[in-house]
């Protein structure tokens, strides 16, 4: 199969060619953005008419919090006008198109949230995903929404994790071990303006259920997330026992003043992936498998051994 990834060199779209190309044997083109602007949707379509994928997986995103409201038009094309663009190179050329969404386009009172539930955003960024998702399933001839949520891992095309925690869930599993496998102390946060509860999935692992809803041609909504619901502060203690980890250095508290993004932020955004599942075929990883998973993939990452 021949895949198309837009976002190639970012946390997700780095997993995902990953799992394509080096579990599946998939060929995968990853244009990076000095080679196509998204924007431009003649310099998209020649990209994907010169590539003749089979599908194209559109991970790509604007990764700029404050922008997406100081910079509203040009945050608008980032997402929507670039999933529009995505969409119609995809039709052009009969090709699938999977769209990487979130669990926050929902707004933190819904969970767990179930596929046919309605989008409710509550900040931007939900905003500008539920519009986005709106685009391929009313405009693409072959559509599909991978809606994914407290994605943990290594990014594959950078050393080290970007951030060590935010409001949301990203990244953190990986940031609690990095810290306290150098016997550094990490707090993990907890109080208001956090999304607080979630569906995790480790990202190599949403890239399998991508792949599977490809390769089966499954159409629609899907919830490509764990099948296990779990708070940030349990998330962290569990991954310090699971990494052989020294507990008396992970620390609770509320975030530093001044550090959190301005608008709001879902709380409780659980996923309910029953029907995912059964449309899939698989059985949803849950915690003790995405820390087990996730050892493994950092183990030879870091080069050295956790347990």
């Amino acid at each position: 199969m021949r895949i198309y990834v837009t976002g190639g060199s970012g946390f997700v779209g780095s997993n995902v060619a990953h799992v394509f190309a080096g579990r599946h044997g998939a060929e995968v083109i990853a244009p990076r953005h000095a080679d196509v602007d998204l924007l431009d949707a003649p310099a998209v379509l020649r990209s994907v008419e010169a590539a003749r994928p089979d599908a194209i997986v559109h991970t790509a995103i604007l990764n700029d919090w404050d922008a997406l409201t100081t910079r509203r038009r040009a945050a608008w094309e980032a997402y929507v006008g670039a999933t529009r663009n995505v969409v119609d190179a995809a039709n052009a050329v009969a090709a699938r198109v999977l769209l990487v969404s979130t669990d926050w386009v929902f707004d933190g009172t819904q969970g767990p949230a179930t596929e046919d539930e309605p989008p409710n955003p509550v900040n931007a960024y939900g905003f500008y995903k539920a519009a986005s998702e709106l685009v391929v399933t009313e405009r693409a001839r072959h559509g599909t929404v991978a809606r994914i949520a407290g994605v943990q891992g290594i990014h594959r095309s950078r050393p080290r994790t970007p951030r060590r925690q935010d409001a949301g869930f990203g990244y953190l599993v990986a940031s609690v071990v990095d810290a306290l496998a150098a016997g550094d102390r990490f707090a993990v946060w907890q109080g208001d303006g956090l999304n607080a509860i979630a569906t995790p999935i480790l990202a190599t692992d949403a890239a399998e259920l991508m792949w599977r809803a490809l390769e089966r041609g499954a159409s629609g909504i899907l919830h490509c997330c764990g099948g296990e619901h779990i708070d940030r502060v349990t998330l962290a203690r569990r991954a310090v026992e699971a990494f052989a980890l020294d507990p008396a250095l992970l620390d609770v508290g509320p975030p530093p003043p001044g550090v959190l993004p301005a608008g709001r932020v879902p709380v409780d955004t659980r996923l309910d992936a029953t029907a995912t599942a059964q449309r899939l075929g698989v059985r949803l990883p849950r915690i003790d498998a995405l820390l087990e998973h996730l050892c493994a993939e950092m183990a030879q990452a870091r080069g050295r051994t956790f347990v």
